[in-house]
């Protein structure tokens, strides 16, 4: 039987909804898993509770063999017996201690020599060799979170926790980091559970996934499969989806399926529904912006649509349309300038059927 991480619990807060979590998946030695949704939506007192700082009113929580909760037996086991790995947010480093020092401060137990010799380990692991003395104020945000991650894993954990590990970060050291924490953490060989509200990191850093809004559990699997195949209309919502309307199947043949959406058709690629009422989920990434018909285009898709809005985002904007259905595309910024885009231009979207994702829904 493969070893898993099972995660049940309720927890219930004043003035908030409860968080009902219900996570199970197997667990290698590298495997990470991501607890993805917006603020407040309950990721860090899952993390919590993973961990032993927060203590659910009913649940169970299993590492491989060991049980760390069980409140039907009363098994509570606290934080410093369950040998986890823990980095909060805002890192939490000793201001007085050096980068040594904070990193040794979970080695007590074990002999001086020893001591010494796992700090080194870890010092030449996240690239701080020559920082040993040198206080946190001293260090650049992306030093930081290296030192705090060393002091997480030096004692050796059974299991990594990371609270948002990238947000104190500027845009360039969270884009360098990300993928060197992806190749630290496969290195360790250490299983991790991270906390995180960016796409990027969830499918940068993720093997799993638990798509988390209002307290609820609302989907598990890999990070890739979650966002481009969401279940649900609140899955595709909470992942980023940017269009996310209603449609009805009118046709299903040769392996295509047609689809109205308030009197535009789309195509998309048949799958199995449990209806004609579908939502139709669409990433802003997938359309293309066409000025007339582009002859190479192998889109199914060619809506004609009127632009209501221009967004720059950097080099980046989104861009609304009007297609019959509002519609939102992500281009660069040249693309805004060369087709001259703003609000009451008319042009085309493109759109592969392939990137059309059709959700079941029950019409109410």
């Amino acid at each position: 039987m493969a070893a898993e991480i099972t995660i049940h619990l309720v927890k219930t807060f004043p003035g908030r909804p409860p968080i009902r979590a219900q996570i199970r998946y197997p667990v290698e030695g590298a495997t990470v898993l991501i607890l993805f949704g917006p603020s407040g939506s309950g990721k860090t007192t899952i993390l919590r509770s993973v961990a032993g700082l927060e203590w659910p009113e009913e649940g169970t929580i299993r590492f491989v063999s060991r049980v760390w909760l069980e409140t039907a037996s009363g098994i509570r086991i606290p934080p410093q017996d369950r040998h986890i790995g823990y980095m909060s947010q805002d890192y939490a480093l000793f201001p007085t201690y050096t980068v040594a020092g904070n990193i040794a401060y979970g080695l007590s137990h074990l002999p001086s020599v020893e001591r010494k010799k796992r700090v080194n380990e870890v010092l030449e692991l996240f690239q701080l060799r020559g920082l040993e003395q040198a206080k946190p104020r001293e260090l650049s945000g992306g030093q930081q979170q290296r030192v705090a991650l060393a002091r997480a894993v030096a004692p050796r954990p059974l299991l990594l926790l990371l609270d948002e590990p990238l947000s104190a970060l500027d845009a360039p050291t969270r884009l360098h980091l990300r993928d060197e924490l992806r190749v630290l953490l496969k290195q360790l060989a250490l299983p991790s559970i991270i906390v995180t509200h960016d796409w990027a990191e969830a499918l940068t850093l993720g093997d799993v996934m638990a798509v988390i809004s209002a307290g609820e559990v609302l989907q598990v699997g890999a990070p890739i499969d979650v966002f481009s195949r969401p279940q649900n209309a609140d899955v595709a919502r909470v992942v980023g989806v940017e269009t996310v309307v209603k449609g009805r199947v009118v046709e299903a043949t040769g392996g295509m399926v047609r689809v109205s959406v308030n009197g535009t058709t789309l195509l998309a690629l048949e799958t199995e529904l449990s209806g004609p009422d579908v939502f139709a989920c669409i990433r802003a990434e997938d359309v293309v912006l066409e000025q007339g018909r582009a002859s190479a285009s192998s889109a199914r898709n060619h809506l004609t649509g009127t632009v209501q809005s221009v967004t720059i985002l950097g080099a980046l904007a989104r861009v609304t349309l009007d297609c019959g259905f509002p519609l939102v595309a992500m281009v660069t910024r040249s693309t805004v300038e060369e087709f001259t885009l703003a609000p009451g231009l008319v042009i085309t979207a493109a759109i592969k059927a392939g990137a059309v994702h059709l959700v079941s829904r029950q019409e109410s």
